[in-house]
Protein backbone atom coordinates (compact mmCIF):
# COMPACT_ATOMS: atom_id res chain seq x y z
CA UNK A 1 0.00 0.00 0.00
CA UNK A 2 1.36 3.40 -0.87
CA UNK A 3 -0.06 5.70 1.76
CA UNK A 4 1.65 9.07 1.97
CA UNK A 5 4.16 8.02 -0.67
CA UNK A 6 5.72 5.22 1.40
CA UNK A 7 6.42 2.11 -0.62
CA UNK A 8 5.41 3.84 -3.81
CA UNK A 9 7.19 2.61 -6.90
CA UNK A 10 8.40 5.15 -9.41
CA UNK A 11 6.48 4.06 -12.48
CA UNK A 12 5.53 6.58 -15.09
CA UNK A 13 2.78 5.97 -17.61
CA UNK A 14 3.45 7.85 -20.84
CA UNK A 15 0.32 8.28 -22.93
CA UNK A 16 1.84 10.66 -25.46
CA UNK A 17 3.36 7.93 -27.62
CA UNK A 18 0.06 7.09 -29.32
CA UNK A 19 -0.56 10.77 -30.09
CA UNK A 20 2.94 11.13 -31.55
CA UNK A 21 2.35 8.08 -33.77
CA UNK A 22 -0.92 9.56 -35.01
CA UNK A 23 0.82 12.83 -35.89
CA UNK A 24 3.56 10.97 -37.77
CA UNK A 25 0.97 8.95 -39.73
CA UNK A 26 -0.91 12.11 -40.61
CA UNK A 27 2.26 13.82 -41.83
CA UNK A 28 3.24 10.76 -43.88
CA UNK A 29 -0.24 10.60 -45.36
CA UNK A 30 -0.11 14.29 -46.30
CA UNK A 31 3.31 13.86 -47.88
CA UNK A 32 2.17 10.83 -49.86
CA UNK A 33 -0.98 12.66 -50.91
CA UNK A 34 1.09 15.58 -52.19
CA UNK A 35 3.37 13.19 -54.07
CA UNK A 36 0.46 11.29 -55.60
CA UNK A 37 -1.40 14.46 -56.58
CA UNK A 38 1.72 15.83 -58.24
CA UNK A 39 2.41 12.61 -60.16
CA UNK A 40 -1.18 11.85 -61.19
CA UNK A 41 -2.35 14.45 -63.67
CA UNK A 42 -5.17 12.45 -65.27
CA UNK A 43 -8.85 13.04 -64.57
CA UNK A 44 -9.09 9.75 -62.62
CA UNK A 45 -5.81 9.90 -60.73
CA UNK A 46 -7.57 9.42 -57.39
CA UNK A 47 -8.09 5.75 -58.33
CA UNK A 48 -4.31 5.31 -58.49
CA UNK A 49 -3.57 6.30 -54.86
CA UNK A 50 -5.36 4.49 -52.02
CA UNK A 51 -3.32 6.56 -49.50
CA UNK A 52 -5.76 9.45 -49.85
CA UNK A 53 -8.39 7.47 -47.93
CA UNK A 54 -5.91 6.78 -45.13
CA UNK A 55 -5.09 10.47 -44.77
CA UNK A 56 -8.75 11.41 -44.40
CA UNK A 57 -9.17 8.74 -41.71
CA UNK A 58 -6.17 10.03 -39.78
CA UNK A 59 -7.52 13.57 -40.04
CA UNK A 60 -10.80 12.30 -38.57
CA UNK A 61 -8.83 10.59 -35.79
CA UNK A 62 -6.92 13.81 -35.07
CA UNK A 63 -10.11 15.83 -34.98
CA UNK A 64 -11.69 13.30 -32.61
CA UNK A 65 -8.65 13.53 -30.34
CA UNK A 66 -9.00 17.31 -30.34
CA UNK A 67 -12.68 16.95 -29.46
CA UNK A 68 -11.80 14.54 -26.66
CA UNK A 69 -9.19 16.98 -25.36
CA UNK A 70 -11.72 19.83 -25.39
CA UNK A 71 -14.33 17.72 -23.59
CA UNK A 72 -11.76 16.68 -21.00
CA UNK A 73 -10.72 20.29 -20.41
CA UNK A 74 -14.37 21.27 -20.02
CA UNK A 75 -14.98 18.47 -17.52
CA UNK A 76 -11.92 19.47 -15.49
CA UNK A 77 -13.11 23.09 -15.38
CA UNK A 78 -16.56 21.97 -14.23
CA UNK A 79 -15.03 19.74 -11.55
CA UNK A 80 -12.87 22.54 -10.18
CA UNK A 81 -15.87 24.87 -10.08
CA UNK A 82 -17.85 22.24 -8.15
CA UNK A 83 -14.96 21.77 -5.73
CA UNK A 84 -14.80 25.52 -5.13
CA UNK A 85 -18.55 25.64 -4.52
CA UNK A 86 -18.36 22.75 -2.06
CA UNK A 87 -15.42 24.42 -0.31
CA UNK A 88 -17.47 27.60 0.07
CA UNK A 89 -20.40 25.62 1.46
CA UNK A 90 -18.13 23.94 4.01
CA UNK A 91 -16.75 27.33 5.05
CA UNK A 92 -20.27 28.73 5.54
CA UNK A 93 -21.27 25.66 7.59
CA UNK A 94 -18.24 26.15 9.81
CA UNK A 95 -19.21 29.77 10.35
CA UNK A 96 -22.77 28.76 11.29
CA UNK A 97 -21.45 26.17 13.74
CA UNK A 98 -19.30 28.79 15.43
CA UNK A 99 -22.31 31.08 15.77
CA UNK A 100 -24.39 28.27 17.26
CA UNK A 101 -21.59 27.33 19.66
CA UNK A 102 -21.38 30.93 20.85
CA UNK A 103 -25.15 31.11 21.19
CA UNK A 104 -25.45 27.96 23.28
CA UNK A 105 -22.20 28.66 25.13
CA UNK A 106 -20.80 25.17 24.48
CA UNK A 107 -17.35 25.94 25.91
CA UNK A 108 -18.54 26.67 29.47
CA UNK A 109 -18.69 22.97 30.42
Amino acid sequence: MGFFGFGKKKKVLDLTENYKRQLERAEQARASQKNSSASGTGPFSFFDSPAANDSSETEVDLSSTEEKRKRLAKRIIEMTEKMEDIGNQIYHLQQRLEVLERKFDVNRI
